[in-house]
C-alpha cells in the first residue's frame, strides 16, 4: 500500500485525514508534538507510525522523515498541514512574538517539511511522489484582523507553485487544498458560542469532506495533479468578502 506522512496529525483536519487514510489501508506517518495523542490515534493500526516533532525544528523534521521512510520503505505523499492562528487584531496591535510564531509554524514549518519530503522523493526509487499543501481560503482572500495567518498562507501559495515547477524533473507533483469552515473542534467551539449568545453560527461543513478531498488528490496517478482545490461551506462569505 502507498504511504503518506501527515503533519499536524493530532487534531482537526490533520487527524480527520489521518483516520481516513488509515481506514483505507495506507501506511500513515502521524507527525505532531503531542506523543500521547498520536499514540491514541495510532492504537491498533499496524500501518500507523508515531512521529513526534516540532515542524519548526529542522533537525527534528529531518529525523522524523528519515524514520518514516525507513519504516515505510518510501514516501509517496506528504500532507503538509500543520499550522496555527494567532489572536485576531489590526496589525498595530499584533505582537512581534505572535508574528514570529506564525511564520515559524505556518511558513518555515511547511518549508522544512516540504524540503524533507522533496529530498526523500527525489532520492527514492522509483523516483517521485506528491506534496499536498494545506493553504486556506485566506491564501487568496483575507478576513479582518488576520494579518499573520493571511500573509503566511499567501506564502504557501508561492511555495506550492515553486514546488510544482521544481518537482517536474523528479516526478514530484505539488498541489494545494484551500479549506473554509470545516467543523473541527476549534470551529465547533465557535459555533457553540454563537448559539449560546443567540447569534447565527457561521456556515460550516463536515471535516470529513476535507479528508475525502485530500484522498482524491493523493490517489491521482503520477501524470495527473490537482493544482489548487477549494473546498468550503457552501454559504460562507468567501466570494465577495474581501
Amino acid at each position: 500500500m502507498p504511504s503518506i506522512l501527515i503533519t499536524g496529525a493530532s487534531a482537526g483536519i490533520g487527524r480527520a485525514v489521518a483516520e481516513l487514510f488509515m481506514a483505507k489501508g495506507w501506511t500513515v506517518g502521524l507527525l505532531a508534538r503531542r506523543k500521547e495523542v498520536l499514540e491514541e490515534i495510532a492504537e491498533g493500526q499496524d500501518r500507523a507510525h508515531v512521529l513526534v516533532a516540532d515542524v519548526s525544528d529542522p533537525q527534528a523534521v529531518s529525523a522524523a522523515f528519515d524514520r518514516f521512510a525507513a519504516k515505510a520503505g518510501r514516501l509517496d505523499v506528504l500532507f503538509n498541514n500543520a499550522g496555527l492562528f494567532t489572536p485576531a487584531a489590526p496589525i498595530d496591535e499584533v505582537s512581534v512574538e505572535d508574528w514570529t510564531r506564525a511564520v515559524s509554524v505556518n511558513l518555515t514549518g511547511m518549508f522544512l517539511c516540504a524540503r524533507a519530503a522533496f529530498a526523500q522523493m527525489r532520492a527514492q526509487s522509483p523516483q517521485g511522489g506528491r506534496i499536498i499543501n494545506n493553504g486556506s481560503i485566506s491564501a487568496h482572500v483575507p478576513r479582518e484582523g488576520a494579518v499573520t495567518y493571511t500573509v503566511t498562507k499567501h506564502g504557501i501559495t508561492g511555495l506550492t507553485r515553486q514546488l510544482s515547477l521544481d518537482g517536474r524533473p523528479f516526478d514530484i507533483a505539488c498541489g494545494q487544498i484551500d479549506i473554509g469552515n470545516a467543523r473541527t473542534d476549534l470551529l465547533q467551539g465557535i459555533i457553540d458560542a454563537a448559539v449560546a449568545e443567540g447569534d447565527v453560527p457561521p456556515p460550516s461543513m463536515d471535516v470529513g469532506e476535507v479528508a475525502r478531498s485530500v484522498l482524491h488528490m493523493a490517489q491521482l496517478p503520477p501524470e495527473a495533479n490537482v493544482q489548487f482545490m477549494t473546498v468550503m461551506a457552501t454559504k460562507m462569505r468567501y466570494i465577495g468578502r474581501g
